[in-house]
């Protein structure tokens, strides 16, 4: 028995030891977790439960009504537009983001003097409020008085009225969003360069091949994975634009620049339909959901990992 007892001490031991650090790890983990629970699942719980009633937002009633409200989104012509208008913007900043972002790259890539300054000023706009990028512009784009004005003046081009016009309105606020946000995508694909080894660039002249061909058979592919980041990450940052659309446009003019973000935020705190607006909130969610598995699903294996 003595022998026995002996040799359980090790293993009461670990066993203590094991608990203790468990503690530990769960002291760590628990408030972020909890955190996460409050601040992310619960409010997507929410905001499901929103969508399956009738609410003003004032009223303590919840009128339950089912699928009323998506029935009600999906025969509103004014909700077929808002998702026109989502995908328009959408699919404009993904593409510009990664023609211009992979182009303004290669760009800040080369041995060029001031290239460090060059790449501050073009990450810059990424770090400034949307808000007062909006307001700046919305000046830029001013009629009357705005720089964009004289520019057109310059060529003998008449005055735009870029924001009151529903047919200018929308690629002004793409044309801002881009401005701010084209160095995000840059400094990524600039980073994915600077990663490419020297040596199959060295290994494709030896073979004959052109800048060209350089540039299609050995940046490109090596510049998939980071390409695949940024589309899912611009894809679903577009759809969330709203500081931009709600200092220049106001949404206007007659709902030309009515995104889905923004048209949840008219029917929330502008028409007290708490049911719509979850409603419209949900389809965004399994949008962005079913468009990010399909990304994964599909574009990944175009992904060539090194």
């Amino acid at each position: 028995m003595e022998v026995a007892s002996k040799g359980q001490v090790p293993a009461t031991r670990g066993r203590r030891v094991f608990n203790r650090e468990y503690l530990i790890f769960l002291a760590f983990v628990a408030p972020n977790f909890l955190l996460f629970i409050i601040f992310t699942y619960w409010p997507l719980v929410y905001q499901g439960y929103l969508s399956l009633v009738h609410w003003d937002m004032i009223s303590p009633v919840k009128r339950f009504v089912g699928l009323e409200n998506y029935a009600y989104l999906f025969s509103d012509p004014d909700f077929h537009r808002v998702m026109f208008n989502t995908l328009y913007f959408t699919v404009a900043v993904l593409v510009g983001s990664l023609a211009l972002g992979l182009a303004l790259a290669l760009l800040l890539n080369q041995r060029l003097r001031g290239r460090n300054f060059a790449r501050t000023v073009v990450f810059a706009p990424v770090i400034l409020s949307g808000a007062a990028v909006g307001l700046v512009w919305a000046y830029i784009f001013d009629p009357n008085y705005g720089l964009m004005r004289t520019i057109l003046g310059w060529f003998g081009l008449p005055p735009i009225d870029w924001l009151g016009s529903p047919a200018w309105a929308m690629p002004a606020v793409i044309i801002v969003y881009l401005w701010k946000n084209l160095g995000y995508s840059a400094m990524i694909y600039l980073a994915g360069l600077q990663n490419i080894p020297a040596e199959l660039y060295e290994a494709a002249r030896v073979d004959g091949a052109g800048r060209w061909q350089q540039f299609l058979h050995v940046t490109l592919p090596q510049l998939s994975p980071v390409t695949f980041f940024l589309i899912v990450t611009t894809i679903i940052s577009s759809v969330q634009a709203f500081d931009i659309i709600s200092v220049m446009t106001d949404g206007g003019p007659v709902g030309a620049t009515t995104t889905l973000i923004w048209y949840m935020y008219e029917q929330g705190f502008r028409a007290f339909r708490a049911g719509i607006a979850a409603a419209s909130g949900m389809l965004m969610f399994i949008i962005l959901l079913v468009v990010t598995l399909v990304q994964v699903g599909w574009l990944q294996r175009k992904v060539y990992y090194e």
